[in-house]
């Protein structure tokens, strides 16, 4: 999460950058952010010897917006099921 906070600073940052003051190694910082990448998440931009990354502003309104209907849906169910279970004890 710290990593996405870094990106959502608004600049395009370097793996470098964003392994300061973060437990996890470089190369596993470059793995979160390929996997990111690959989502459409971040964009990579290779500026000299270095790679920099920025978020895509976007792309992650539409996941959340996804990840709240995903929300509203599993609230909807949990609800449909605790009204069965209550009303299958009243019986």
């Amino acid at each position: 999460m710290k990593l996405l906070a870094k990106l959502s600073e608004g600049r395009s940052l370097s793996i470098s950058r964003l392994a300061e003051d973060s437990p996890l190694t470089r190369q596993a910082i470059t793995r979160h952010l390929l996997v990111l990448q690959t989502a459409g998440l971040v964009r990579g931009v290779r500026q000299g010897r270095e790679n920099l990354f920025q978020l895509e502003p976007e792309a992650l309104d539409e996941a959340r917006q996804a990840l709240d209907r995903i929300s509203r849906q599993w609230d909807h169910a949990l609800a449909s099921l605790k009204a069965f279970v209550e009303n299958d004890e009243a019986d």
